[in-house]
């Protein structure tokens, strides 16, 4: 899909998302990289969560949200559940997600920017909320141990590793049996020109890492996942990602309404194949049915 290293799209994304924490912190609502003007203003990212729902939250939680739908609108959380949000940037769907899981629930952050994390920190603090840890790692590598939640979600970050099969494993691994992922991801739903895909820019603007919807389900699969599905829920031009056109390679308007944002629903099975628990575990260097980091 890409022939950037893994580090460099790690990096660039880093980078993006640190800026984007650093000027919600300093309340300019913008960030410095010119990823967003404003962050919640764009095609993308505009109108994702009610007013009920936000007019609970710090202000900061909601203005650092960045991305492309409500994954604690795609389940129902139940009261004592745990739940994982992979990328949680800012908090808000952690924050969300705390409220419905209740004081007898909890509710893991994992995110690999320092900045992003002190101001999820920081919003827990605001919002009173007990039941919330923010952990800092790769979506690739989830520092909790096998089988610890009963629901993994996710906000437009899948999109953004370099192997996105590592993720879907990983989580399938940190999940009990039984339990579900329900992310928002971006994907493609048609050809998309392959100079875009090699674009830092759409790259760390959620368009040139997105799955197609293909093979997000073969994925999910060979994860191990059963009953997936992706449903598509708004079509983007690559101005709506609020990325500058002028600086993407050409050909890139083949690209216009084949974005999508999407909803991405699967289970993973009350009994599973030994073979499947075996890859699920092959994703951890020790094998001891956590990562490598929990397990130290």
């Amino acid at each position: 899909m890409t022939t950037m290293p893994d580090k460099t799209i790690a990096e660039h994304v880093r980078d993006r998302y640190a800026a984007a924490a650093r000027a919600v912190q300093a309340g300019s609502g913008c960030c410095d990289t010119g990823c967003c003007t404003p962050l919640q203003q764009d095609g993308v990212t505009r109108d994702l969560y009610g007013a009920d729902q936000t007019k609970t939250l710090p202000a900061e939680a909601v203005l650092a949200s960045l991305g492309c739908g409500n994954p604690t609108a795609l389940i129902d959380l139940q009261e004592g559940q745990t739940v994982l949000d992979l990328g949680s940037g800012g908090g808000i769907d952690v924050l969300l997600s705390a409220q419905r899981v209740g004081p007898t629930g909890f509710v893991y952050g994992l995110d690999m920017t320092d900045e992003m994390l002190a101001l999820a920190q920081q919003n827990k603090e605001k919002a009173g909320v007990r039941n919330v840890a923010f952990l800092k790692g790769r979506i690739e590598d989830i520092p909790l141990p096998a089988g610890s939640v009963d629901v993994v979600i996710s906000n437009c970050v899948i999109n953004l590793a370099a192997d996105k099969s590592l993720v879907l494993r990983d989580a399938f691994r940190v999940l009990k049996p039984g339990g579900h992922f329900a992310v928002a991801d971006v994907v493609t739903d048609g050809p998309v020109p392959d100079a875009l895909r090699q674009s830092m820019e759409a790259w760390v603007g959620c368009i040139a890492g997105a799955l197609d919807v293909d093979e997000y389900m073969q994925l999910l699969k060979d994860a191990g996942f059963d009953s997936a599905s992706v449903d598509i829920t708004r079509r983007y031009r690559i101005a709506d990602a609020g990325i500058d056109t002028a600086t993407l390679p050409s050909g890139w308007e083949a690209a216009d309404g084949k974005i999508a944002g999407a909803f991405i629903r699967a289970t993973k099975p009350i009994t599973t194949s030994s073979a499947v628990e075996e890859t699920a575990l092959a994703v951890t260097s020790d094998g001891c049915g956590c990562s490598s980091s929990c397990c130290r």
